[in-house]
């Protein structure tokens, strides 16, 4: 059994797993292995069409389960943190991600468009207010959607909470991290041909978007690397292989690198600034107290915006929801909503 690690962009880790059946299942413990009971497209433009799927109970509560990126794909794992008997899960790969066509895109590709596409694919499937559950960049979108729409959400699970602003970005990028993942930090950027250019986003862009395949593919992948060190308190070096077995990085790296070279096309501040047109929904936030790509302080500016919604800080945790202090709170956080 495969069990991915969900990043900022959602790559994939193999940890072995041991299932209780429902009627015994611990709280916090992964819910059973589910298969969706319906695939499928929809068109939200003349040039991108989005894949979704629809897990659990087709009366349930829907949950639309955001994935990491921008850039990253929905997966079986995502599948498993909402009670099957409870809720309609719905998940889908964002505009250029994943099973989404055409690959890698990134003409009309901004944050107001996946908004919208999520707003389209709850009216097609004809399901009232949501919940929306999302990590990273997920939450970064679940955000923008529910400050967009409050009226169509019933609730919000977010962990590792990023909100696009310009110091975020440059914490992650030029040297923020470094003061805790040196060596890491070092190795990213002088395998690039020229260190110091900056900013960053927009330069690993030019290297990535411009470059022979050969240079596409080895950039992609660096980019891939360097995220997936900074996401765990400890991911062995020999385990890297196993991700990019049948992972292809190019859609992660250009559609990370692309949104991040343009403030995610957000107004700096965006998502704090509104965040009071949200105070009325039930939120918790999650987020690992050493997460170095998110860093808690963003997730406790937010609650202190939001007084009536809930933080949790999950110690002995970095970034990745895999991670078994930030998994069983999310899962906890989910058991509220059933």
């Amino acid at each position: 059994m495969q069990r991915p690690i969900m990043l900022f962009f959602c790559f994939f880790l193999n940890v072995t797993t041991l299932l209780a059946q429902p009627e015994q299942k611990p709280r916090g413990e992964l819910w059973p292995e589910i298969e969706p009971y319906q695939k499928d497209y929809l068109k939200v433009s003349e040039l991108h069409q989005i894949y979704y799927e629809l897990c659990g109970n087709p009366q349930g509560k829907p949950v639309f389960a955001l994935h990491g990126g921008p850039g990253g794909r929905c997966s079986p794992y995502m599948r498993r943190f909402f009670n099957p008997e409870k809720f309609l899960i719905i998940l889908h790969d964002q505009r250029g991600a994943g099973r989404s066509k055409p690959f890698a895109e990134i003409q009309e590709n901004t944050t107001q468009h996946l908004v919208a596409d999520i707003e389209r694919l709850r009216q097609h499937l004809n399901v009232g207010k949501i919940i929306l559950f999302g990590g990273s960049w997920g939450s970064t979108l679940g955000l923008a959607f529910a400050e967009t729409y409050p009226e169509n959400i019933s609730g919000l699970v977010l962990r590792g909470i990023f909100t696009a602003t310009s110091e975020e970005i440059d914490h992650f990028y030029h040297g923020g991290v470094r003061k805790f993942f040196p060596e890491i930090y070092d190795k990213f950027t002088e395998a690039l041909p020229n260190p110091e250019q900056q900013p960053r986003p927009a330069y690993l862009i030019e290297l990535i978007q411009h470059g022979d395949s050969s240079a596409q593919a080895k950039y992609s992948r660096l980019w891939a690397e360097y995220e997936i060190k900074l996401s765990s308190l400890h991911f062995p070096d020999e385990q890297m292989e196993s991700i990019f077995h049948d992972f292809n990085p190019r859609a992660f790296a250009v559609l990370e690198n692309y949104y991040m070279a343009h403030g995610c096309f957000l107004e700096e501040g965006q998502l704090l600034k509104e965040a009071p047109k949200i105070k009325h929904i039930p939120l918790v936030m999650v987020n690992g107290r050493y997460d170095m790509i998110c860093p808690p302080v963003t997730a406790y500016q937010l609650h202190k915006i939001l007084p009536n919604s809930r933080l949790i800080i999950a110690e002995s945790a970095g970034h990745w929801m895999g991670e078994k202090p930030i998994e069983t709170e999310l899962i906890q956080a989910m058991r509220q909503f059933e």
